[in-house]
C-alpha cells in the first residue's frame, strides 16, 4: 500500500513537472544547462553581522564588496593602471553617481575619460561575468540597458576584428547620445551585483547607529541573502509585533543613543506624550534626565510583569522595584546594599510595585499602537521574518547570531519551553517557531517569548544576565557584571564546536560555526578565529561605541571559490574622503580554509539540489521514453 502511494506521489510529481519541461527535448536542454551548471565556480558568499545602524560604513562594505572588488581591479589591471587610476576606477564603481559630480565640477568629464572608464568597466564586468551562466548575467543587468551590456560583455575578437568594431562603435554612440552617465551607473551596478553572490547577515541590523531604517531599505532591494536574527532584531520584532516591554526597551536604547531619527522621522513614531507625562512626573535635578526616569520605571513594571507570568524563566532575581529603599535611596540586591544614583520614584505603589498607573497605561497603550501600526516598520519586520531565522545550515557552515546554551561540561542545556523541555538544535528550532507565532497571532505567550529571546540568559540570542536596572540606577560599576553562558568559554576549544557541528547533523572538523554578537577585543589579543577554525566570530565593531574597545571597526568574511578569508577592517572616515581621495576602508587580510581544489557549484547546497533535480528531470525523461506520460511535440 505504501509503494502504491508513493508511485502515485511521483506520477503526480512528474505531471506538473511535465507542465514546464513538455518534452524529451525540453528536457534534454534543462539537463545539459544544469550540468554545466554545476562545472561553474563557486559563487562568492559574504559575511556581515553586528552592523547596529551604521548605515555609511554598511554601504561601504556592501559597495566595495569587502574589498572583493579592488582585488579583481587589482588582478586585472596589474601594471596597466596605476594605484592612483585603480583607486578612481573602484570609486566610480562604488559610488558613480557621486563620482561622476566630482568629475564635471573639475572639468575632467572629457570624451577620451569616458571612453576610457567605460571599457575598464566593461573589462572587469566581463571578467567577472565569466562566473556565470550567460542567463544568470542577463537577468542581473539593470534593465535600461540589458541589451547593449549582454552585447558589450560577449564581444571577442574574430578574424576580421568585426565585432571589436561592433563593440567600439556601441561605444561612441553611447557618448553621441548623453546616456553615459545612467550608463556608468548601470555597469557599476552589474559589477557589485557580479562580485558578490550571496549576502549572510548574521545577526543586529538595528540599534546605537541611527541607519538602520535606511540599511533595511537598502537589504529589501538586494539581490540574494539571507538573515540570523540577533538579540536587537528579535527585540524590534517585538516591538512591532506589539510587546510592551519590547517597545520601551526600543526607546530606551535609542533614546540612550541619541538615535530619535529612527523613531520619529523613519517610523512615524511620535515620544510627545512619553516626554510630556516624564516632564511633569519626575524631578530633572540628579543625574538621569526625567524621560529616561519614565522609561526606565516603565521597563521594569513591565519586564515584572512578564517574570511573574513565567517563573520558567528564572528570572525572579531581576524583580528589584521590590527592594528599594526609598528613604535610604538604596537597594538591596541579593544581599548586597547598593546605593543608588536617584530616589525619584513617584509611581512606584510600595504595595503593588509592578501596577502600571493608569496614566501609564495610557502611555503604553498609545505606544503599542503606534508600533504596530507604523507601516514602514511593519514591512521591515516583514522582510526579516520573509528572510530570516534564528539559524542557517549552508554550505558546511553553521551560522546563528548569539550562542547554542551550554551547561559547564559542555552538554546542552534543557529549557522549559511551554511544558517541554528543549535543548540544542530542538530548543533553537523552538524559539524559530515562537518568534513567528508572536509576529502571526500575537498571544500572550508567544509575546513574552520575544522579550525572553532579547534578554534571558539562556536565549541564543542573548546568552548572557543582563544588568540593565543596575545600569541605570547603580554608580558602582562592580554590581554591572553579566555573567555569560558558558557556550563562549567552551567553543574557544575543539570538543564543544563539535559537539555543536554534530547537533546541526554538519561533519565537524568540515565547516565552521560563524557567530557575531559578542565583539572581538583585538586591542585586548582577542581573536576572531578559534578552536583551530572551528569558530569564526565576525562582530568586531561596526558600532562607532565599540572602536575603542575593538581596535578596528568591524569584521567581514569571504567565501570564494578559492577558500575563505576574514577582513578587520578599519573605522570608515566618510563618502567625502572615499570620493576626494579614493580613501577606501583599509583592511587586514587573514586567509584560511584555503581550497586545494577551486570549488564549483556541485561542491555547495546548490549543487546538491540541482543534482536532485537533475534525477527528476530523468525520472521525466523515462516517462516519456516508456510512454508512461504523453508529450507535447513543439511546432
Amino acid at each position: 500500500m505504501v509503494a502504491t502511494e508513493r508511485a502515485e506521489q511521483t506520477m503526480k510529481y512528474l505531471s506538473l513537472l511535465s507542465q514546464q519541461f513538455p518534452n524529451q527535448q525540453s528536457v534534454f536542454t534543462e539537463i545539459i544547462n544544469l550540468q554545466a551548471i554545476l562545472n561553474l565556480p563557486k559563487g562568492t558568499e559574504h559575511f556581515m553581522s553586528d552592523l547596529h545602524g551604521e548605515y555609511e560604513a554598511f554601504m561601504h562594505i556592501l559597495n566595495n564588496c569587502s574589498g572583493v572588488i579592488r582585488e579583481h581591479v587589482d588582478e586585472i589591471f596589474g601594471d596597466t593602471l596605476s594605484d592612483c587610476e585603480k583607486g578612481d576606477l573602484c570609486t566610480l564603481i562604488y559610488y558613480p553617481s557621486e563620482k561622476l559630480r566630482l568629475v564635471r565640477a573639475a572639468r575632467r568629464d572629457s570624451p577620451t575619460w569616458y571612453k576610457e572608464n567605460l571599457n575598464h568597466l566593461i573589462t572587469v564586468a566581463r571578467s567577472l561575468s565569466s562566473r556565470y551562466t550567460r542567463s544568470k548575467v542577463r537577468k542581473a543587468i539593470p534593465h535600461d540597458y540589458a541589451y547593449i551590456i549582454d552585447e558589450l560583455l560577449h564581444t571577442h575578437p574574430d578574424e576580421n576584428n568585426y565585432r571589436i568594431r561592433y563593440h567600439e562603435r556601441i561605444i561612441d554612440s553611447i557618448l553621441e547620445t548623453d546616456s553615459t552617465d545612467d550608463f556608468i551607473r548601470s555597469l557599476s551596478a552589474l559589477i557589485k551585483r557580479l562580485a558578490v553572490d550571496h549576502l549572510h547577515l548574521v545577526g543586529d541590523v538595528f540599534d546605537r547607529g541611527g541607519g538602520a531604517a535606511k540599511i533595511m531599505d537598502r537589504l529589501m532591494d538586494y539581490h540574494s541573502l539571507d538573515i540570523q536574527w540577533g538579540n536587537h532584531d528579535i527585540l524590534w520584532m517585538g516591538a512591532a509585533a506589539g510587546e510592551e516591554a519590547c517597545i520601551i526597551s526600543v526607546l530606551r536604547n535609542n533614546l540612550r543613543y541619541d538615535n530619535y531619527e529612527i523613531l520619529e522621522n523613519d517610523y512615524g513614531i511620535s515620544l510627545r506624550a512619553l516626554v510630556a507625562f516624564a516632564n511633569k512626573t519626575y524631578h530633572a535635578n540628579d543625574s538621569i534626565t526625567p524621560l529616561i526616569k519614565a522609561i526606565n520605571v516603565l521597563l521594569f513594571k513591565l519586564e515584572g510583569q512578564i517574570i511573574m507570568r513565567h517563573p520558567e524563566f528564572d528570572m525572579q532575581d531581576r524583580l528589584l522595584l521590590d527592594k528599594i529603599d526609598t528613604n535610604e535611596g538604596t537597594i538591596d540586591i541579593n544581599g548586597t546594599t547598593w546605593k543608588m544614583r536617584t530616589n525619584d520614584f513617584p509611581t512606584v505603589d510600595p504595595e503593588r510595585p509592578y501596577d502600571l498607573t493608569e496614566e501609564e497605561q495610557a502611555i503604553v497603550d498609545k505606544l503599542v499602537a503606534e508600533f504596530t501600526g507604523a507601516d514602514h516598520l511593519r514591512r521591515h519586520i516583514e522582510f526579516l521574518y520573509s528572510h530570516g531565522s534564528v539559524y542557517l545550515v549552508r554550505n558546511g557552515n553553521l551560522l546563528f547570531h548569539g550562542c547554542v546554551p551550554m551547561n559547564d561540561d559542555g552538554t546542552f542545556s534543557s529549557f522549559n519551553c511551554m511544558g517541554t523541555y528543549r535543548s540544542g538544535r530542538d530548543y533553537l528550532d523552538f524559539c524559530d517557531n515562537v518568534a513567528r507565532r508572536a509576529w502571526r497571532t500575537r498571544e500572550r505567550d508567544a509575546l513574552d517569548w520575544m522579550w525572553y529571546l532579547w534578554i534571558g540568559f539562556k536565549s541564543p540570542m542573548s546568552g548572557r544576565l543582563v544588568k540593565t536596572f543596575e545600569r541605570s540606577y547603580i554608580e558602582d560599576r562592580t554590581s554591572w557584571e553579566e555573567p555569560m553562558d558558558p557556550y563562549f568559554t567552551l567553543t574557544r576549544e575543539i570538543p564543544a564546536c563539535d559537539a555543536i557541528m554534530r547537533e546541526f547533523r554538519l561533519l565537524p572538523g568540515t565547516g565552521h560555526i560563524i557567530n557575531g554578537h559578542t565583539p572581538v577585543k583585538t586591542v585586548a589579543g582577542e581573536k576572531p578565529i578559534r578552536a583551530d577554525g572551528r569558530l569564526l566570530v565576525i562582530d568586531g565593531g561596526f558600532c562607532r561605541a565599540y572602536h575603542p574597545k575593538t581596535g578596528i571597526a568591524g569584521y567581514t568574511l569571504i567565501s570564494s571559490s578559492r577558500g575563505m578569508r576574514l577582513k578587520a577592517h578599519e573605522a570608515f572616515k566618510s563618502v567625502d574622503e572615499a570620493l576626494t581621495r579614493n580613501a577606501d576602508i583599509q583592511s587586514v587580510t587573514t586567509r584560511f580554509d584555503v581550497a586545494k581544489r577551486r570549488l564549483m557549484v556541485s561542491d555547495t547546497d546548490t549543487g546538491e539540489e540541482i543534482r536532485r533535480h537533475i534525477n527528476d528531470l530523468r525520472l521525466l525523461l523515462d516517462a516519456y521514453r516508456n510512454g508512461v506520460l504523453p508529450e507535447v511535440r513543439q511546432v
